[in-house]
């Protein structure tokens, strides 16, 4: 039976983590958040520190903010890297840069280990009902053996190419999200300042090509000046960061995403990152002076 490591408790690991116990799998866990270890050991887990998962684990998932953490967690004293055995498969399920992945993928093989980059799309909602699309790369017998376990925590998982193809293809998911939301708060917040109910709009066009899951995921909670983060603004800027500088870097020109760069770059400013992501509509309402919300808030 594999033993399984999960690295990254946060708003999106600790319900993934907690799928994977519900399937009865023997899970190893780690946050720097002591408390969500423990929360996750209450149900069942093991608690235990990246050079134990290393040595223990013969399957690993990483799920964390940034591919430095990354790389922190698995290279560093201490990391999962300095007693990993051969053979060992890494999954990491983060949002990175696609040269993290590559980095990663170079230096575990380098130990006779496999990678695999397998960023998720869904949001907590998803991760929480075991929904997550996950778009990997790497090799289709590393993905294989991931595989069973990534149907525990999603109802999609495709594997796009080789190594790096996953974070490539989560950077053209986060595009399209968050340019969306922010077509999304454009658009209501110019029918708001024209006087009609937003509410009311959003029902006679959501049924039309206007439609998307984001706008039946973000506008409900606009309308209740949800911002609680389910996809906080300041993973969506890391991820539209990295988006601008691989576009830079293979000569793409990006001139929509890096508009949206700066105006998350505004949300930054005025201190709104740890808001959810569909609290950009803020950017737009303050500069039309009027709020998106239904009429009797």
């Amino acid at each position: 039976m594999d033993k399984i490591g999960f690295i990254g408790l946060g708003i999106m690991g600790t319900p993934m983590a907690l799928n994977l116990l519900k399937h009865h799998v023997e899970l190893h866990v780690y946050d720097v958040r002591e408390s969500l270890s423990d929360h996750l050991v209450s149900v069942g887990a093991v608690k235990s520190t990246p050079k134990r998962i290393g040595s223990t684990c013969n399957i690993i998932f990483l799920m964390l903010p940034s591919g430095g953490i990354v790389k922190e967690v698995l290279f560093d004293e201490d990391g999962v890297c300095t007693a990993i055995a051969s053979g060992t498969v890494v999954c990491d399920m983060s949002s990175v840069a696609p040269e993290d992945s590559h980095f990663c993928s170079r230096l575990l093989q380098e130990k006779g280990c496999f990678f695999l980059d397998s960023p998720v799309s869904g949001g907590e909602p998803k991760a929480i009902d075991g929904t997550l699309s996950f778009m990997a790369g790497g090799d289709d017998m590393t993905f294989q053996k991931v595989l069973p376990y990534l149907q525990m925590m999603g109802s999609s998982a495709l594997l796009v190419g080789g190594t790096g193809t996953g974070s490539i293809a989560k950077l053209a998911n986060q595009i399209i999200v968050n340019m969306t939301i922010a077509s999304v708060s454009e658009a209501f917040v110019f029918a708001t300042k024209a006087g009609a109910d937003p509410e009311k709009v959003y029902k006679a066009i959501r049924g039309g090509l206007a439609g998307s899951a984001v706008l039946d995921a973000k506008l409900p909670m606009i309308l209740e000046r949800n911002f609680e983060p389910g996809g906080p603004i300041y993973i969506n800027h890391k991820d539209i960061k990295n988006v601008v500088e691989e576009a830079h870097l293979i000569g793409t020109p990006i001139p929509l995403t890096s508009q949206l760069f700066e105006i998350m770059q505004v949300m930054k400013v005025k201190g709104h990152m740890g808001e959810d992501h569909g609290g950009i509509v803020q950017y737009f309402e303050n500069l039309a002076d009027c709020k998106v919300r239904k009429q009797d808030i």
